[in-house]
This record gives structure tokens, C-alpha cells and sequence, in this order.
């Protein structure tokens, strides 16, 4: 099966596309720009959930539910964010259907149209603040830590599996505070929780940065973001932290008493990431042979596939695997025998390889003699025959060192493929001749920046945390620049 897929050296957009749906991840639906995610990637899903989820609430927050409908004045009370979320909106305007009267089937009934139309949600903002109204009187109720899991709805005209799908799953913090100061702590700390759960846990390396002014958030005074770095060199915003300021607040009249008395306005935060980090963990990882799943987030951590030649020998073969599962589930890894006939081993070899559980073991009868397991690593491919005597011990250290090289891998990935440059004809013939990211001088313009943007499709994707201070002049207009920002061609 996984010989089937497409390189990707060839075509790497089919490559993804095809090893998306191959690896049991996710599939397109009857509904136009909206994906099924099936068991095996909803797993992974899962696994992301549990892990952020963890993080939120150990960072004192809690999670809440709002609704999935919006009325269309609310959008209209915040000015920049209505304009960053107009053309993507679906609206409902009917609440009834009626059978038609040619019995062709159902209709809206003209009859049932609302007062006021009511916006799916394609972010949460509004009505939160207008519920936070309500939550918020004193400076004892501050700050005010909410997170909820939920689906949003965006428009999209060109979708594409996980990556820009029209409904897709997503987690969004909103929080309110009494300062500045402490907001954007807050905002600075949640990003700092992304890049920990990009690193550790997806084994993906992160650029933390801040957006310019082009990019922000609809809405926000300031933007932080981690960028991550594909294999084809595109980036990928894999999480954003958002300062709102006292916009919304204010929008829709969020006071607190503070200790001296007065009535002031609350400062807020918004932060999320979304189902757009599946196809981050594909594209950054997999391979030609299928997925190359980091096994923090692998539903199946250890795969033993039995060969044998009749009942008898497979019945000895089980009585050992037993064992092993037995140590290995008491510590924590997930772990599957697969001893059905219907498929022979070297099928299984390729499936599980397609799905990229991390470990394979293989048992057979001269196995069982010699007290030895043939154990295959799905990172580096390499076999090894190995004693079952401490066998539990060797494959969680196996574990530990995979999660690790794959890191390591995408990190020296991302080093070779930074680039910098100090023309606007290198930047240009980089791009094109070598992706990946560049760092460059800007004049801090945002007619530069869109310009660049028009000419190139390259945008800046940040301006890196740790940018050091370096003069320069703008590889477009020759004006002075102070530091070097990120630029990279972006899906």
C-alpha cells in the first residue's frame, strides 16, 4: 500500500494529499470544503487535545462553552475584526423548512426568515466579550482564565485536508485581566505553551515571533506567533497568541472596580490552535513510505506482528507476546498484537509502516528458541535483534531516542534551509531555487511588505524573538532596518 503513494520529490502536494487519506487520517465529505477525520487521525487528534488541554489548566485555566451562532450585530461593534472576518462568514438567515409544493422535495420557508441573521461562528471574540460583561464587575473577579473546544467555520474557497478546510476543529482561549502588563504576560505565556507542545510533543522545532501589523489578528494591538518549517520549505503558523488590548472591551463595555474604586476596562487575550496542526505533523515528519509519527502523539506506540506456520507456534508465540504487553501497558505505552490471518507479515510490515507506528516487533519460532525479538524502528528503518530479557526497558528508551532524532531531524532541516540575504535579486533567486526561510532586512513598511508580498507570495512570517539588533537597509528600498525578519512562501 504505501508503495502506492506519490513521492515527494515529485509531487509534494499529492504526496500529502494521498498519504492523508491512505494513512486513514482524514477524508473529504459530501459537504463542500469540510473533512471526515477518521478514527486513526482523530486518535491523534486526541492525543494533541489531552497534551494541550493538560498544559491550559496547569497554567490556571478552565474550560467553558459558547455558542456556535452569533448575531450579526455583534460582529458589527468591533471594526477591524468584522473586516478581517467578512468574506469568510457563512450567515444564517431562515430557521424553517417547509416540503415544496411540488413535492420535489424541501424548501426554505419564506416565512421563517430571523429578525436579525446569525453568523456561524468563525471565531469566538464577540460573543464571549458580550457574555464576560455579565461575568465581570470587580477586580476580584479578574483575571478571568476561559478556554473552549469547539469548531469554527471559514468560508474557504480552495480547501485542503487539515490545512484550510471550511469547518474545522480548534481550541481558542479568551482571557481578561486587570493590566496591560498582566494581559500580555498572558499572551506571552501561552505562546510559550505552543512552542513547548510544538517541540516536545510534535517534535517539531518553532520560530516564536511577532506578526507586523499586516498579519495581525483582526482586532489585536499585537500578534506573537511560532512558525515551523516544512519539508517542502514552506512555513506553516503552527499557533498565535493575540493582545486584544481593551478593544473588545470596550466594544462591548466590559468595566471592572478596581481597588481605588473606579470603573475601568478590562485588557484581553485570545490565543488558539487548530486540526491545521495534523497536517503540520505530516508534512514536517513523513516520509515516502507513509507517517513518521513522533510517539508522544502515535495512537499505537508498538506494533508486534507474530510469524509462524501453524496454530501451535502462534500459541507459544502469544504466550511471550503477553508477557510484553503486559510490561509495556503497565508503564504507559500503547502497544497492538496483531496476530490476524488475514493479511500475511510483510503486508502488516508495510501497513504499520504506512501509519507510522514508531516501533515494529517481530516474533517467530527461531525467536522464541534464541530468546530474541527482531525490533524495527519506523524513523530510521533500522532492525536490530534484540534479547527479550529487559526488552520492556529497551523500547521505552527506543521511544524516548525516536521522539528525540525526529526533532533533531527537522531541526537540521530547518538550519540548512535558513538563508540569509542581503539582496533583493538573492532573495528572489533563493526563493525560487531553494525555499524555505530567509531572513532579510525590511524597512518596516507595509507597503514594502505587501509589494514583496505581490511580487514574490513570500510573506514575513515574523520578526523572531531573538532578532539581534543589526543595521542594514531594506533589501526592496534601500532604507535603513535595525534587524532581519523571517520571510518564507506560507500554506
Amino acid at each position: 500500500m504505501a508503495n502506492a503513494i506519490p513521492s515527494r520529490g515529485d509531487n509534494y502536494s499529492e504526496w500529502y494529499n494521498e498519504l492523508v487519506k491512505r494513512a486513514d487520517l482524514a477524508e473529504n465529505s459530501a459537504v463542500r470544503g469540510c473533512m471526515v477525520i477518521k478514527p486513526y487521525g482523530f486518535s491523534i487528534w486526541e492525543k494533541m487535545q489531552r497534551a494541550l488541554d493538560d498544559m491550559f489548566k496547569e497554567t490556571g485555566h478552565t474550560n467553558a462553552y459558547f455558542p456556535l451562532f452569533i448575531p450579526k450585530s455583534y460582529l458589527s461593534k468591533e471594526a477591524s475584526h468584522v473586516e478581517g472576518f467578512a468574506k469568510e462568514c457563512a450567515v444564517v438567515t431562515h430557521y424553517r423548512l417547509k416540503n415544496a409544493p411540488d413535492g420535489s422535495g424541501v424548501i426554505v420557508d419564506p416565512d421563517a426568515k430571523l429578525e436579525e441573521e446569525l453568523i456561524v461562528r468563525p471565531t469566538s471574540e464577540t460573543v464571549i466579550w458580550s457574555t464576560y460583561k455579565n461575568w465581570i464587575q470587580s477586580y476580584r473577579d479578574l483575571p478571568l482564565l476561559i478556554n473552549q473546544w469547539a469548531n469554527v467555520v471559514r468560508w474557504e474557497m480552495r480547501t485542503r485536508l487539515f490545512l484550510r478546510t471550511a469547518e474545522f476543529l480548534w481550541q481558542e482561549g479568551h482571557t481578561a485581566h486587570a493590566t496591560a502588563d498582566e494581559a500580555m504576560a498572558e499572551t506571552r505565556q501561552m505562546l510559550e505553551v505552543y512552542a513547548r507542545f510544538a517541540e516536545e510533543w510534535m517534535a517539531m522545532p518553532v520560530i516564536k515571533g511577532y506578526k507586523t501589523e499586516n498579519e495581525r489578528f483582526a482586532g489585536a494591538e499585537e500578534t506573537l506567533c511560532i512558525e515551523a518549517m516544512m519539508q517542502d520549505g514552506k512555513a506553516l503558523q503552527a499557533g498565535t497568541s493575540h493582545f486584544l488590548g481593551q478593544n473588545f472591551a470596550k466594544a462591548f463595555d466590559v468595566k471592572f472596580q478596581s481597588k481605588g474604586g473606579g470603573l475601568e476596562y478590562v485588557w484581553g487575550t485570545s490565543w488558539g490552535v487548530s486540526t491545521r496542526l495534523m497536517g503540520a505533523l505530516v508534512m514536517a515528519h513523513s516520509d515516502d513510505s507513509g507517517l513518521v509519527l513522533p510517539p508522544k502523539l502515535a495512537p499505537i506506540q508498538v506494533v508486534i506482528v507474530p510469524i509462524y506456520r501453524n496454530e501451535e507456534q502462534l500459541g507459544q508465540i502469544s504466550e511471550k507476546v503477553k508477557e510484553i504487553m503486559k510490561g509495556l501497558k503497565r508503564i504507559g505505552i500503547s502497544v497492538k498484537f496483531d496476530d490476524s490471518d488475514a493479511n500475511k507479515p510483510g503486508w502488516k510490515f508495510a501497513e504499520y509502516e504506512l501509519r507510522g507506528v514508531p516501533v515494529r516487533l517481530a516474533m517467530g519460532a527461531r525467536d522464541l528458541e534464541n530468546g530474541t525479538v527482531e525490533i524495527a524502528r519506523r524513523d530510521t528503518k533500522e532492525k536490530t535483534t534484540v534479547s527479550l530479557e529487559g526488552i520492556v526497558g529497551y523500547i521505552e528508551q527506543l521511544l524516548e531516542d525516536i521522539q528525540k532524532n525526529i526533532y533533531q531531524k527537522a531541526l537540521a532541516f530547518r538550519e540548512t534551509n535558513t538563508h540569509k540575504v542581503d539582496t533583493y535579486e538573492e532573495f528572489k533567486q533563493v526563493l525560487d531555487e531553494k525555499g524555505g526561510f530567509v531572513l532579510a532586512h525590511w524597512d518596516g513598511t507595509s507597503e514594502t511588505e505587501d509589494r514583496i508580498k505581490d511580487e514574490t507570495k513570500a510573506t514575513i512570517r515574523c520578526i523572531p524573538y531573538n532578532a539581534p539588533e543589526e543595521e542594514g537597509t531594506c533589501i526592496l528600498t534601500g532604507k535603513p532596518s535595525t534587524r532581519r525578519v523571517l520571510f518564507a512562501r506560507a500554506y
